[in-house]
């Protein structure tokens, strides 16, 4: 239980820690001063979120997530909520394979040949079908936050540890239902494919708990730091390397890495709910899944996307709200949840 619980925990973790996330770029827009209250409630919310939808993938013993939508909100509001997932989806992992071959220029990898290898990558990655998914996120995770842990502690321990929160001063809070909305359809994607694979209801509170308890922990630590340093904020787009600016050259390295993992992590998380979905109408092995998806994907890397970006995550907010209120009233409207149909 214990084992396949940390297994499913990684995986919701790799899902979330994407490079926006890993970055500092999605903290501090969403909380920054005044949100201590903000990111405690986010982590209440997310581990609810997360407890209802792998429930509802067990209960279904789901190979994608079209029976969580059922179950959400219906077969006709469904049918949309399936395109708005695959669109989303796929616009978020052409964005990463064009970020992944942006990032690999730093150490003078052609921008074509970063693509390529991040594609590669993903492919080999589904050699194993899910099995691999889920294996690479419980070796990549644990490092991505060790680093991120260990960078964040350090720079607090140079400054003294400087975390007060003043609870007459906590006026952000609405900000935990917009950011845990924000990553609600990428969870019901990835988690909707893994229910016929969820063998015991332990496993479902040991991901989701410590999922939320994990991530509650970095990103009030991460935003605290990000505090610290916003005066130096419009200066870097990368809000990391804000907090790094006094770091060794190398430790900087290392940290891009990390930030590349974090990409990769992503773009697998977006090709494995894309790829289980279109499995459920192509009897295709999974690599080869992947291989189509991002064969697709890939010439429209030379496109910018800021316009695309700027007409469609407006309107996945409201979206995910909805499957956000729908998730969270679940268990109100169906007592039985905790059993197995």
């Amino acid at each position: 239980m214990w084992v396949n619980g940390c297994k499913w925990m990684f995986l919701i973790i790799g899902t979330m820690i994407g490079a926006g996330y890993a970055s500092g770029r999605e903290l501090w827009q969403f909380f920054g001063p005044e949100s201590g209250l903000a990111i405690g409630l986010f982590a209440v919310l997310f581990s609810v979120c997360c407890a209802v939808i792998m429930t509802i993938s067990y209960n279904q013993q789901s190979t994608h997530y079209i029976p969580i939508l059922h179950a959400l909100m219906g077969k006709k509001v469904a049918k949309l909520y399936d395109g708005m997932i695959f669109l989303y989806l796929f616009t978020t992992t052409v964005v990463m394979l064009a970020g992944g071959g942006a990032t690999l220029e730093v150490i003078h990898i052609p921008y074509w040949g970063g693509v390529f290898i991040l594609m590669m990558m993903v492919v080999l990655l589904f050699l194993r079908g899910s099995e691999g998914m889920t294996t690479m996120n419980a070796i990549i995770i644990p490092i991505l936050i060790f680093c991120l842990l260990g960078v964040l502690f350090v720079f607090q321990s140079l400054l003294g540890f400087p975390i007060t929160i003043d609870f007459t001063q906590q006026g952000n809070w609405p900000s935990a239902l917009t950011f845990t909305a924000l990553n609600i359809l990428p969870l019901v994607a990835v988690l909707g494919a893994v229910g016929h694979r969820i063998r015991h209801q332990g496993e479902i509170w040991v991901a989701s708990i410590g999922s939320g308890l994990i991530l509650g922990a970095i990103s009030f630590l991460y935003n605290e730091s990000l505090i610290q340093v916003a005066g130096d904020l419009v200066v870097y787009e990368i809000p990391l390397f804000a907090i790094m600016k006094h770091y060794p050259y190398y430790m900087v390295l290392v940290m891009s890495g990390l930030l590349w993992l974090a990409i990769y992590t992503t773009a697998a998380a977006g090709i494995f709910g894309l790829s289980s979905r279109m499995g459920a109408v192509l009897n295709w092995p999974s690599w080869l899944l992947a291989l189509t998806l991002l064969g697709f994907m890939v010439p429209l890397t030379t496109f910018g996307f800021s316009t695309l970006i700027a007409v469609l995550y407006p309107l996945y907010g409201i979206l995910n709200l909805y499957v956000f209120a729908a998730i969270l009233l679940y268990p109100i409207f169906h007592h039985r949840l905790v059993q197995r149909s």
